[in-house]
Formats: structure tokens, sequence, C-alpha cells
């Protein structure tokens, strides 16, 4: 019953109708591909042999001894389009294609030839009429076996006329399924020949991971900066709204008993506190003074409040993208931090300035030295993750004795 059944199936009908399709258009394809072929190579042998006649016949030779790569690729490239448009309408498989050459001039030109996209791709239509054609002709042979053996029954009897039936019945019933068999063969050696390399899908996941990483990071640089506006506009004011009552109030309620007065000192201080380590918090997150008044302005506000002397120069032409800014933000400041928890230094100086297309900030300072990024606790670490995150590096030369100078930079794109 499942034999019986499968005669009919959209699937198999689906693989031989592609077999056949396949058949006309591989022997099509098979033909303009040694047309050229052989056209090239008499005009090549024309001209190592030395034409004869008259002189327009070595242009001719020469004419086609050049343009002949070129025609073949541009013949290879439409007839793969086509193939993989066939493998789509019929079969429903996507097969995508190779990715163009980024060159220009001759480099776009002949550089396919270099590769092993074009390669692959004359390879299928090669071994297309071989493919196609035998596994046509056996497909139809197969579906047609019945038909053929009623053409030829008058020829045989008895016991032979049986085998004969016989025959043409079982090839009958294997129809479907080697149709199937040849499809999948045919779509194997597609998808190896047609499509893209591992070399390429490679790229283009490596392409697709990256834009997917600036993504991420366009996006979370986005999310920091809305919390730092909600935690602004509404947690924070109400904040101060509470210390400056708390305030009036512990001006107002001076005649009023002691631990009247205690009390409220009291939850005053703590509000100016909260409120101290709420605006440190919103800063962490994303300096509003960043979007609005730039890196230079951003960067003066840090080295403001570091707790030793810092030089400060920025020498920035223009606006890197708001993640980009937020790093150098974050590097400079947790730098300074290093320096101040760790490094004993007198003094410190920052420079931020292009080079080329990247920003490159250097945090230096006069401490003891000995600095690593590899160490633990440092934040140094932490600095280089963050540099990594968008194809920068970090950079310690820290001897001891110092000085030390952390050096990050970062694609300003």
């Amino acid at each position: 019953m499942i034999v019986l059944r499968s005669l009919s199936s959209p699937e198999a009908w689906r693989a031989t109708f592609h077999v056949v399709a396949g058949m006309l258009f591989s022997a099509a394809t098979g033909a303009v591909i040694w047309l050229v072929g052989l056209l090239w190579w008499a005009a090549v042998a024309s001209l190592v042999e030395g034409p004869t006649g008259h002189w327009t016949l070595p242009v001719l030779y020469a004419a086609v001894a050049v343009s002949g790569p070129l025609a073949m690729l541009g013949c290879v490239r439409f007839l793969s389009a086509m193939q993989r448009e066939r493998f789509r309408a019929v079969l429903g498989l996507d097969i995508a294609a190779p990715r163009p050459d980024p060159g220009t001039g001759w480099h776009r030109i002949l550089h396919p030839w270099t590769t092993g996209t074009a390669w692959r791709q004359f390879a299928y239509h090669l071994l297309a009429p071989l493919l196609g054609g035998l596994g046509g002709v056996v497909v139809v042979l197969c579906w047609s076996a019945p038909v053929l053996a009623a053409l030829s029954a008058d020829r045989l009897a008895g016991a032979g006329l049986l085998l004969w039936f016989g025959g043409a019945m079982a090839l009958l019933l294997a129809a479907p399924w080697v149709a199937r068999g040849i499809a999948g063969v045919d779509a194997a050696a597609a998808r190896r020949l047609l499509g893209p390399g591992h070399a390429e899908e490679l790229a283009v996941r490596v392409e697709s991971l990256a834009r997917s990483r600036a993504d991420l990071l366009v996006a979370a640089d986005a999310e920091r900066r809305r919390i730092e506006r909600d935690l602004h506009d509404g947690v924070q004011q109400r904040l101060v709204s509470l210390a400056m009552n708390l305030g009036m109030a512990r001006a107002a309620f001076t005649d009023r008993p002691p631990d009247v007065q205690e009390v409220i000192a009291g939850a005053h201080d703590e509000a100016m506190a909260v409120l101290a380590e709420l605006r440190d918090f919103v800063r962490g997150l994303h300096p509003a003074v960043l979007n609005d008044r730039g890196l230079d302005a951003a960067l003066s506000g840090v080295v403001a409040r570091a707790p030793l002397p810092v030089k400060l120069r920025v020498d920035v032409a223009r606006r890197c993208s708001p993640s980009v800014e937020a790093i150098a933000y974050f590097a400079v400041s947790e730098a300074l931090t290093n320096v101040a928890k760790h490094a004993n230094a007198s003094r410190a100086e920052v420079v931020t300035e292009h080079v080329g297309d990247l920003l490159v900030i250097t945090v230096t300072d006069d401490g003891r030295g000995g600095a690593t990024a590899d160490g633990v606790g440092t934040g140094l670490r932490g600095l280089a993750q963050r540099a990594a995150a968008v194809d920068g590096s970090l950079t310690v030369v820290s001897p001891r004795g110092g000085p030390t100078t952390v050096t990050v930079s970062i694609p300003c794109g």
C-alpha cells in the first residue's frame, strides 16, 4: 500500500519534474559551457600555432582569447542563478548565492577565477549533463517502463512475457524512490558547488555576529541612557524635594525638644547621603553631559572629581558614535579610579585624540607602577573587556617604580 501510495505522492512528482527539467536544462547548460570553452581553446591554439591569412584573423583570435574567460564567467554566473532558481521553484530549496567580489575594475573581473567559488560553479555545470542527463534518462525509463513493455510485448510469449511485464512494474514502483534519490544527489551537489564555500559562510557568520554585537552595544547604551533619564527626572527629583523639605523642617523646628531635632537632622542627613549616592549611580550609568556637550565636557567633570591633580587634553575634531564615547568616558573614569586606589600617585594626565579612525585615550600617572591588565581587582581587566567589546585594545606599560601608561584604542565608527 505504501509503495502504491508513493506513485501519487506530491514529493515523488516534484522530484520527477525536477529531474526531467534538470535533464533538459543541463543539456542546454552543458552545450553553452562546452561551446564557449571550445571557441576559447581554438582561439588560443590558433595564436600559439601562428595564424595565417588576413591580418584580421590574429586580432579576432586575440579578442576571443581575452574575452573568453570573461564570457565564461558571465555564463557560469547566469546559469548558476538559473539552476538555483530551479531548485527554489521546484523543490523549495533555497541555495544562497555566493557573495559578489567587492573589488572594482580588473580586480573584480579576474579575481573570481583565483578563488574557489567560480571553479565550483564551473564544475557543477560540467557535471550537470552527466548527472542530469543520465539521471533524467533513468527516471523517464522507470516511469515509462510499462508502456515500453506493452509496445514490445508482441515479441515475447509465455514466461518471458510475464518476466518482462514484472520487471516493468518493478521499475514503475521504484520510480518515485529513484526520482527522489537522484533529486537528493543533485541537491547535495548544488549545495556544495553552487552555494557559498566554507570560508564564505564563516565570513558571513563573522559579519553577522559583529553586526549583532554592535546592535547589542547600541541597545545596551540606549537602555542605560533611558534608565539614567528616568532616574534623573523621577526618583532623583523626588529625593531632592524630600531633602529640601527635611532641611526646611530642620531649620524651622529649632525650638522643639532635642530628640525631635535629632530625628529630623538624621533624616535630613540620610536623605542627602542617598541623594549623593543616587547621583553617583546615575552618572555611572550614563552621564547626561556626554549627550549634551560631548566628550570634552564629560571628561572635564571626571577630572574635576578626581582625588588627585589631573591634566586633561582632548583633541577630538569630530564626535564618535554614542556607544564609543560612553566607553571612552568609562575608560577614563575607571583608569583614574584605579590610579587613586592602587598607584599611590601624586598626579596624572589624560590625553584623548584621534589617530586615523581610532579614538585613543592615554592615562599616565607617576605612581609606583607594577600594574597589569591580568591582575585581579585592579579594574584594568574590566577596562580591557570594555575596549574589546568594540574591537578595541588596551595596552599597559607599568614598570616597577613607575610611571604607568594605560592606552585604550577604540574604533570611532
